[in-house]
């Protein structure tokens, strides 16, 4: 950390003297005579924020345009220009700019012949405003919007999916980012900061979960974006964070969700904010503040944002042999602290410096939902912290603007933090086998912790009717895990009928621990971790990009760039890395006419690797003697390629040794136990791909248009066509040969054994295999890498209807997508059900919807009151028919799902590729229609001057207590999107969306 600090020190002392809020805005100001709608040359234009002190002028050139540059997103902005001797005077005041972005103006001048005023018009860039600049696809929620809002907790992903092309994302894992941009995997959306990374880089998602009360815009771009973008073939979330001005504001408030004492009852359990599943006693209490004022009038100015969230829930303990039933409390904490300085050195110099602290810790407090053995001794905590530090600076010159931008960021990820971390995990079992308590360690670690830096220098020339913009970046990120088994050993113990009945005798309840357990305890099994150390690897994103948007005539904007990115990851187990990344992108926006526009256009987008594809090459190997003479094997016969370096795809990873006939609590240590690597076999192991990975990349084409139907009402579709390829998926180069079953009348079911024999190399009963004449014990059955080798395809169509309530009573966004996506992977640990065979998995996607219809109203009968209904429709989300039970051949009573015989036929645990059904293909079912209306009530009572407030806010989520089984976050393996039979076997009810759900709020305001 000292070193870290040095750095930063140094960072900012080179650019204080150099180079406020960055992330380079730019304001197009179109001027046009009314009549005739003609460019109006030598026409002054002023332009003012008054919160941050900015007074200036332009003249218009012959296209009767002017442009603004590194402006603030602080305060709000007015553009005027005075009367002249020909035109009248016309002001537009309240424009709000996003970070990186190009929003146009366009001011229409009445002559003094003309006599109605009304004629003039002018439109502010907002979000019922024609986009004329450029081709990019996006969409935007301001702060006000956001307050609005019925959003659970103030958390913004909850409002992300009131977007177009936005939906609430199926995962493979309970925390896994909840966010879908053109139905593709969440785990690949970008997010962004003012402009500057916010990724989680291991799985995906934010790194620093931005709370409601810090952001000033959110806004999401879903295709056509600008080359300045990358590290994304899925989309953008980029958040603009608030500013201080030269006018005080601050806020104050507090929200309660009560929970199920009012909330509609359900069967089924609900997720807290982290996607993790909650139940009985499950309430919620929040609070925060937030202040921004200027500590220099028109020079410094300070934002401060705090929120506390705290979640409290109730799991049960049940273990009938031991008499215990009883209830453990737990809570999660939600802790976000965000401030933000900035500093107007001169008209031309500017300079930002933001922080964001994020802790988030979740409880694991032992029991179950509905009951369980794990008692509160093998309690843990997942951890989630954070903090970004970031300076910005931007130099506007005469015709260019720079951008220099640094940012350190650290975030910790401890999935299962120990409340006894020194301690073995004990399964204890009743003397019929019933597990009876499960107590000590949580019996693994999974502790990730990055350190990422970032730099980025950007420019903005322009010459003529050019506009050049280009720049250069790098993401550097050290990662580190620690995981594996756990090092302090793990038993299996069994009491005896007399053990038992002494030790319920005692009466312990929950606070039994593992030593209460009889010393003489029959221990059946015990491992410990061989490995207990941390490993990892620096990955560093390099871009560079060029863009050039033309202004071919007064009414047509080219805009032409091209974007090259190297991802050091893509090396993986080869020479050299992916180095061929080159992304052109093409666009037009055509202005038809004063109220339309139709734009356009095409883009090569690159993914960035997401980490845990090499992470778990590195942790699921090893580099045994014996798994090297398999892996030789394995390229002797052709499943891997010739030119393989087995000492590169390997790496001394994870792994448990073993031991019997030990004494309870004192098994032996890792370090005895080191020789068994060598010859200890495995299920399944990884390896690093010998050939690299290719970055996965999507060919993207749109085409949309825009109508402006008044100066508050917008009409805009855009269709949406993407080809994607080199998407990540799993490989097994020692898979079992392909076994078909399509005749759900005429099932025989393959045994391992037999299975078995078909891998390239054969697997023996008892786990060893034969090569080159020699009995080798260290081998694994599947030897699996990740191969960047899947493809998909999306066709979409998004009509969207915008009006701004501005002085009117009601305001409203209507849009309906009509979309198709499918794939042959759906994560990065998909594989296929059937050996290696991918040709049937090209199916809908997981995330797949036809038809999503979000609709957002806002009506205020009077001017302290508001009333604001949410509504989202969507047609079901696929079902991926799974196999039932069949009987094993040469047995009377065994049954088996594992139809092929690879073993592989799971449906838990962040997979879920089990076998079909025979005859039907990857999700070749539907759930039906979910339909959720959430409605929120706001009544504000003013004091003083009108200039504070107090805000008593009522929100009712799924107000109609609907039931839905599709449409909402959720995890895969856990949901109903995978059911067992034919579709006539109807759907099982696994889960379903929260019931109606309560939160009231109190908020004052100045």
């Amino acid at each position: 950390m000292s070193k870290f600090f040095a750095f930063l020190s140094l960072v900012l002392l080179w650019l204080l003297p150099l180079h406020e809020v960055a992330a380079q805005v730019d304001l197009v100001v179109s001027v046009l005579s009314n009549p005739g709608r003609q460019p109006v040359a030598g026409q002054l234009v002023h332009l003012e924020n008054s919160a941050v002190g900015l007074s200036t002028d332009q003249t218009t050139d012959a296209r009767g345009q002017v442009r603004f540059r590194g402006l603030s997103t602080a305060g709000s902005y007015a553009v005027s220009t005075a009367a002249t001797a020909q035109y009248q005077a016309v002001r537009e005041a309240g424009l709000v700019l996003r970070a990186n972005s190009r929003p146009s103006v366009t001011l229409v001048l009445p002559t003094l012949s003309t006599q109605a005023l009304g004629e003039v018009m002018v439109r502010a860039p907002n979000a019922t405003t024609l986009n004329t600049q450029n081709a990019e696809v996006a969409s935007q929620l301001s702060a006000r919007e956001l307050r609005e809002l019925p959003v659970e907790a103030r958390d913004i992903t909850r409002a992300l999916y009131r977007l177009p092309n936005v939906t609430q994302a199926t995962g493979f894992f309970s925390e896994a980012p909840n966010v879908s941009i053109n139905g593709a995997n969440g785990l690949y959306t970008n997010y962004l900061l003012d402009g500057l990374d916010n990724n989680e880089h291991f799985l995906g998602g934010q790194r620093f979960a931005v709370p409601v009360g810090f952001v000033q815009s959110l806004s999401v771009l879903t295709n056509n974006f600008s080359t300045e973008f990358g590290n994304s073939a899925n989309g953008i979330v980029n958040v603009t964070t608030k500013s201080g001005s030269n006018d005080l504001a601050a806020e104050v408030f507090y929200l309660t969700r009560p929970g199920p004492s009012i909330d509609g009852k359900t069967d089924f359990a609900q997720r807290d904010l982290s996607g993790n599943q909650v139940k009985g006693g499950f309430q919620r209490q929040q609070f925060g503040f937030g202040v921004g004022g200027a500590l220099v009038k028109d020079k410094t100015f300070f934002y401060l944002n705090a929120e506390q969230t705290f979640d409290f829930k109730d799991n049960v303990l049940t273990s009938p042999e031991l008499d215990i039933n009883a209830t453990v409390r737990g809570r999660n904490r939600f802790s976000y602290l965000s401030g933000k300085l900035d500093q107007r050195w001169s008209e031309r110099l500017r300079s930002s410096l933001r922080a964001n602290v994020g802790i988030v810790n979740i409880e694991r407090q032992g029991g179950g939902l509905d009951g369980g053995v794990a008692f509160p001794s093998t309690g843990n905590r997942q951890d989630r912290n954070s903090i970004s530090i970031a300076s910005q600076n931007v130099y506007v010159g005469t015709n260019f603007t720079a951008e220099t931008d640094v940012q350190y960021a650290r975030f910790r990820w401890n999935y299962a933090r120990a409340d006894n971390p020194n301690s073995p995990d004990v399964a204890v079992l009743s003397p019929a086998g019933q597990t009876l308590a499960v107590l000590g360690h949580p019996g693994y670690l999974f502790d990730s912790q990055q350190n990422t830096w970032q730099a980025q220098q950007k420019f903005t020339l322009l010459k003529g009717r050019n506009t050049f913009k280009g720049g250069l970046g790098v993401i550097s990120t050290e990662h580190r895990l620690f995981g594996g088994g756990n090092p302090n050993g793990s038993y299996t113990v069994q009491l005896t009928a007399a053990q038992l009945a002494a030790l319920r005798a005692r009466n312990l309840g929950p606070g039994l621990s593992i030593n209460d357990i009889p010393a003489d305890a029959r221990v059946l099994n015990y491992s410990v971790e061989l490995r207990p150390a941390s490993f990892g690897t620096t990955q560093n994103l390099y871009n560079l990009y060029l863009e050039d948007q033309v202004a071919v005539t007064e009414r047509l904007n080219v805009t032409l760039g091209v974007r090259y990115d190297y991802d050091n990851l893509s090396k993986g187990g080869a020479a050299q890395g992916d180095r061929n990344n080159v992304a052109p992108r093409a666009s037009f926006n055509l202005r038809l006419s004063e109220r339309s526009s139709l734009r356009g256009g095409y883009g090569l987008f690159y993914d960035k690797i997401l980490y845990t594809v090499y992470s778990d090459a590195l942790q699921q190997n090893t580099t045994s003697a014996d798994y090297k003479t398999q892996l030789r094997e394995l390229v002797r016969v052709g499943a891997l390629p010739a030119n393989t370096n087995v000492d590169r795809i390997t790496f001394d990873g994870n792994l448990s040794g073993s031991a019997t006939g030990v004494a309870y609590l004192n098994g032996p240590s890792a370090a005895s136990l080191q020789s068994q690597r060598a010859g200890v076999g495995s299920f399944e192991r990884r390896i690093l791909n010998p050939n690299g990975y290719q970055n996965p990349y999507s060919h993207q084409s749109t085409l949309g248009y825009q109508y402006q139907v008044s100066s508050k009402t917008l009409f805009y579709v855009d269709a949406m066509y993407n080809r994607s390829y080199d998407l990540f998926r799993l490989r097994n180069v020692n898979a079992v040969s392909e076994y078909a079953q399509t005749n759900p009348d005429n099932v025989v079911v393959r045994t391992p054994e037999q299975a078995d024999a078909t891998r390239p190399v054969p697997i023996r009963t008892d786990g060893s295999a034969l090569i080159g004449g020699q009995t080798v014990t260290g081998v694994a059955r599947n030897v699996v890498m990740t191969e960047s080798e899947g493809r998909s395809r999306y066709l979409a169509a998004s009509f969207n209807l915008q009006k701004d309530a501005t002085e009117d009573k009601y305001g409203y966004r209507v849009s309906y997508t009509l979309s198709n996506l499918k794939n042959d992977t759906e994560d990065v640990n998909f594989r296929a059900a059937d050996g290696n065979n991918y040709a049937p998995e090209f199916a809908n996607s997981i995330n797949d919807r036809t038809h999503v219809i979000n609709a957002i109203g806002s009506y205020y009968p009077v001017k302290a009151l508001r009333f604001t209904l949410a509504a989202l429709l969507q047609s079901g989300q696929p079902v991926n028919r799974v196999t039932g039970a069949y009987l094993v051949p040469g047995t009377t009573n065994v049954f088996t799902n594992d139809l092929n015989g690879d073993g592989s036929s799971f449906s838990t645990a962040y997979l879920g590729n089990a076998d079909r059904f025979p005859g039907q293909g990857r999700n070749s079912d539907r759930l039906p229609w979910a339909e959720t209306f959430d409605v929120g009530a706001q009544y504000t009572l003013a004091f003083g001057q009108k200039t504070s407030r107090l805000e008593l806010t009522a929100d009712v989520f799924n107000v109609l207590n609907t039931q839905n089984l599709s449409g909402y976050a959720n995890n895969a393996t856990q949901s109903n999107q995978i059911q067992v039979g034919p579709p006539s076997a109807g759907i099982m009810k696994r889960n379903a969306s929260a019931p109606r759900q309560f939160q009231f709020g109190l908020r004052y305001a100045l």
